[in-house]
């Protein structure tokens, strides 16, 4: 079955019935005689302290994969033995219906992908587990993140059309750059190109960083003036229906880089080039993180900032000063999405970082993110230090500070052969002077947004196909 769209896969339900029984599989590949039934709570409403609106609400995760209903002070069941889900929605009598319109069990029923739904008063307010002999709440946490790491063909509808999002975003803050006094405006077009095309929610606080801000990973400050700078990293990625985009561009402020932000620029970019074509199923990421790292030093090694041998500069690890985090993580549900079995704890500082240890299986979702970065706080141990110093030529280096920091990233579905980029937002270098040096003021309504969006050729070809159980990696 060949698709045009997302929209097309979007028709149907969320497939939360196949998720359940992937789950069971999963657990009863570990213990074969598990029976007995799956239980899971919704977020519920929780009311700002000292305050009578509710917090912003942000669905249970766990919940989402097994129900796909995105409505408050919810339950779910599902039954091992009879496969028969039950969706428990709650009642909303009187005043309720003022602050948000009710669902009714039949409404529910055709909408989310469960067998059967009730009010949330056939349930106990006090519910028990006391009278189970065997409960197992683990094995249940552990199978679901597992189960997520390879996404179905409505996961990656919803994660596409995320990025188709984020890519029009993106565009839109490039062509306002010029323009723009400060970084939060920048912030602000972002969020109104993703408002104005359905996405009310962002999968995590957008980074818009300028000039040498951009040497600060999770920067959070989002306001300071652009005046003077030379680039802007902006990391950003809009939601839909519970799945991420992660995005990030790095892109000159005047809409011409610098020759040295140009030069830093083709290095991470040739690092996340090279380490894309090394993905396809069962590629081992620390391999692909090795590759980025190797990248890097032959580039700072052809600026000059850094000198003498490669290998001894790798083996030193030297190179973890300017490149200090991991290559990228596993996305879904989740920004930093489960399943990546970090080690925080490794003695190797090079990978320490990684949020995903071991092989990539098909159909998971990564993002590859690498970056260069000339932070003081993060480079002047390295420089005081006589086994790094050796390596890094500080007067070379003095040259590079104003250019903060560089960051390239996309999200990527691993194949069995290789891997499809779902990123679309604008990277080639020559590209970006030109759109930036439109300097649009358009309103975000005019910006283009593309009526049928972009579909992986991993969905065209695997829609037809049944959901595949994931069993543990070995």
């Amino acid at each position: 079955m060949v698709i045009s769209s997302p929209e097309s896969v979007l028709e149907g339900k969320y497939p939360a019935k196949a998720h359940a029984r992937r789950v069971v599989d999963h657990i009863r590949g570990k213990l074969p005689d598990a029976t007995g039934v799956l239980y899971v709570e919704g977020r519920m409403t929780k009311l700002l302290e000292d305050n009578d609106e509710p917090e912003h609400f942000r669905q249970r995760r766990f919940f989402y994969y097994l129900t796909g209903c995105e409505l408050a002070d919810c339950y779910f069941l599902y039954d091992i033995a009879s496969d028969k889900s039950t969706l428990f929605i709650p009642h909303q009598p009187g005043q309720r219906h003022l602050e948000r319109p009710p669902v009714s069990p039949a409404e529910a029923l055709a909408k989310y992908d469960v067998d059967d739904v009730k009010f949330t008063t056939d349930v106990s307010d006090h519910i028990t587990f006391l009278g189970f002999d065997n409960k197992n709440f683990g094995a249940l946490k552990e199978a679901v993140e597992v189960c997520r790491v390879v996404k179905d063909d409505y996961e990656l509808a919803l994660m596409q059309k995320a990025n188709n999002i984020s890519a029009v975003g993106h565009k839109l803050v490039l062509e306002r750059v010029r323009a723009a006094k400060n970084e939060q405006e920048l912030q602000a077009a972002f969020l109104a190109a993703s408002v104005s095309q359905g996405a009310k929610n962002q999968s995590y606080s957008s980074i818009v960083a300028s000039g040498r801000a951009a040497a600060t990973l999770h920067y959070v400050r989002n306001d300071l003036p652009l005046e003077g700078k030379l680039n802007l990293l902006l990391d950003a990625g809009a939601e839909w229906s519970c799945y991420a985009s992660d995005i990030t561009r790095t892109f000159p402020i005047s809409g011409k880089f610098s020759k040295e932000s140009r030069e830093i620029y083709d290095i991470v970019l040739r690092m996340q080039e090279e380490c894309i074509a090394m993905l396809k199923d069962g590629v081992l990421w620390d391999d692909v993180h090795y590759r980025a790292h190797e990248v890097a030093v032959e580039g700072l090694l052809a600026l000059g900032i850094l000198k003498g041998d490669k290998k001894a500069i790798l083996d030193a690890r030297t190179s973890v000063a300017f490149f200090p985090h991991g290559l990228g993580h596993y996305l879904g549900m989740d920004t930093h999405d489960t399943g990546g079995n970090p080690n925080y704890e490794d003695k190797d500082t090079m990978f320490r970082y990684l949020r995903v240890r071991g092989r990539l299986p098909a159909g998971s979702v990564i993002t590859v993110e690498p970056g260069i970065y000339f932070c003081n706080f993060i480079i002047e141990p390295y420089l005081k230090d006589s086994v790094h110093s050796q390596y890094i030529d500080a007067a070379v280096l003095e040259r590079y500070w104003d250019v903060g920091g560089v960051r390239i990233e996309d999200n990527l579905i691993i194949t069995s052969s290789g891997a499809e980029n779902m990123t679309t937002a604008i990277k080639d270098a020559d590209e970006l002077k030109r759109s930036s040096a439109r300097n649009k003021r358009a309103p975000v309504s005019s910006i283009d947004s593309p009526e049928t969006l972009w579909i992986p050729e991993v969905i065209k070809r695997n829609t037809a196909r049944g959901l595949q159980v994931l069993r543990p990696q070995e």
